[in-house]
C-alpha cells in the first residue's frame, strides 16, 4: 500500500512523468504555521544541484490543495502537490519493452500485468521522494527542538570515475537525531528501529540499514558492546546501541546508517530480455539520470525519520496543539 503511519498518516501519490507528485497527510494538528517558505530549504537540498546528479530541473513549488487556511493548518487532511514540468519521456519509449537490470521495470511490469507507467520509472522513481520531503517539513515542525541531520558519504574518486565512464555509484547515508526523549517506541512490531527501517526502505535505492555499531556487534563481546549507564537520565558511556534499547529510545543520541545502491540507469550496454518477444536483448540507458542517487538521499531520510518520530510522539501525546 502507499500509506504509512497511525496518528500521522501519510499517503503518497504520483508518477515521475505524470501530472505531478505529492502527499496527503492526515492527523496534522490544527494551528501549525505553514507556508511555501517553510519548504524551500529542504526542497532545494533534494533537487539536483551537485555534480553526479540528474540534469532534470523541477521548480517544485508546493501547492496546498487542502488543510491550510490563512497560513495555518486546519486539522483536516493536508494535501500537497508538486507539478511535473521538466519532463522528457522520449528515451523511455525506446526501452519500454526492455527492463533495466537492477531497477523495478521487470517487477512493476509483472505486478501490474503490463500496465505500469514506465516513463521515468513511474511510481517507483526517486522523483516521488519530493512528497516524502514535503511531509518531513511538516513533521519536523511538529517535533520542535528535536534535531535530525543526515549526511551522504561518497567516495569522490569513485564518483568521478563513474561519471566519466557512464557508470553509477552507491553510497552511505548516516543519520543522527538529538533531543528525542526516552520512552519513545514500542516493543516488537512497532519498535523504533522497526518503524524507522520501514520508512527508510520506502526511499528508492535503500538496500541495508544498521543502528549504532550495527553489524560490528556480531563480532563483539557483551563487555565491549554494552553501554554503561552513567546517570538516572539514562546517559551512557558509549552508544553502541544507537540510542535505542528494546525498541524504545533511551535518551541518548539516536544514530543509524543506510546503504544506497548504485543507480540502475547507466550508459553501459547490459543484457536483459524483451517483453514483446520473450527473447534476450541488450539495453543502454540514455537520458537524464543520477550517477549517484545517494547524494540526494539525506533530506529524504531526515523526512521519513521525522514522520516516524512525530507519529510515535502523537501516539504518546507528546505533541499537543501547536497554536
Amino acid at each position: 500500500m502507499n500509506s504509512f503511519g497511525r496518528m500521522l498518516k501519510m499517503q503518497i501519490f504520483g508518477e515521475s512523468h505524470g501530472q505531478g507528485v505529492g502527499i496527503l497527510l492526515d492527523g496534522v494538528p490544527a494551528g501549525l504555521s505553514l507556508s511555501e517558505k517553510d519548504f524551500i530549504k529542504d526542497i532545494e537540498r533534494r533537487n539536483p544541484n551537485i555534480k553526479g546528479t540528474t540534469a532534470r530541473k523541477e521548480l517544485d513549488i508546493p501547492l496546498f490543495f487542502s488543510g491550510v487556511f490563512k497560513g495555518k493548518t486546519t486539522g483536516s487532511p493536508l494535501l500537497i502537490c508538486f507539478i511535473n514540468q521538466d519532463v522528457d519521456s522520449s528515451t523511455y519509449e525506446k526501452i519500454k519493452n526492455t527492463p533495466r537490470p537492477g531497477y523495478a521495470d521487470f517487477t512493476s511490469w509483472l505486478k501490474s500485468g503490463g500496465f505500469a507507467d514506465y516513463r521515468g520509472g513511474g511510481h517507483f522513481s526517486g522523483r516521488i521522494t519530493v512528497g516524502l520531503v514535503a511531509a518531513g517539513v511538516v513533521a519536523k515542525k511538529l517535533l520542535g527542538d528535536i534535531k535530525i541531520e543526515a549526511v551522504a558519504k561518497v567516495n569522490a574518486t569513485l564518483l568521478e570515475s563513474a561519471i566519466n565512464s557512464g557508470n553509477s555509484l552507491g553510497g552511505i547515508v548516516e543519520c543522527k537525531i538529538k533531543g528525542v526523549p526516552a520512552g519513545i517506541g514500542e516493543p516488537f512490531f512497532d519498535s523504533l528501529e522497526s518503524l524507522i527501517s520501514h520508512a527508510a526502505f520506502s526511499i528508492p535505492g535503500v538496500k541495508a540499514i544498521e543502528f549504532g555499531v550495527g553489524f560490528k556487534a556480531a563480532f563483539m563481546n557483551g563487555s565491549e558492546y554494552n553501554d554503561i549507564i552513567l546517570d538516572a537520565k539514562g546517559k551512557t558511556k558509549t552508544n553502541n546501541a544507537g540510542g535505542i534499547n528494546g525498541g524504545i529510545s533511551n535518551g541518548n543520541e539516536i544514530n543509524f546508517k543506510v546503504a544506497i545502491r548504485p543507480s540502475a540507469s547507466i550508459a553501459i550496454v547490459q543484457e536483459t530480455i524483451d517483453f514483446s518477444s520473450g527473447k534476450k536483448s541488450k539495453i543502454k540507458t540514455e537520458g537524464r539520470h543520477d550517477v549517484c542517487f545517494a547524494l540526494r538521499v539525506p533530506v529524504s531520510l531526515e523526512a521519513v525519520t521525522a514522520l516516524v518520530l512525530a507519529d510515535l510522539m502523537l501516539c504518546e501525546q507528546k505533541i499537543k496543539r501547536v497554536l
